[in-house]
């Protein structure tokens, strides 16, 4: 029987997504971090769980942190 909650199926691999996302966001904080580890949350999953509509929305999120910043830059004197 599946455990959802602490194995899901659609993460099983030779390391634990989380720790990837994990060690991808050491260090940042807020919205950026955030959807960065949704990034490679949906992009790992996509062939066992939701298939292109989870690589869509990796790329939403991705665009997030790109706007976000390109909003930076923008901004900088």
């Amino acid at each position: 029987m599946d455990d959802n909650v602490n194995n899901p199926s659609h993460y099983q691999g030779k390391t634990e997504v989380i720790e990837i996302i994990e060690q991808l966001t050491e260090g940042m904080e807020g919205k950026k971090a955030y959807c960065l580890g949704n990034v490679v949350k949906y992009i790992f999953r996509h062939e066992k769980k939701g298939g292109i509509e989870d690589l869509k929305k990796a790329s939403w999120y991705l665009n997030r942190v790109i706007k976000g910043d390109s909003d930076k830059i923008n901004k900088l004197p």
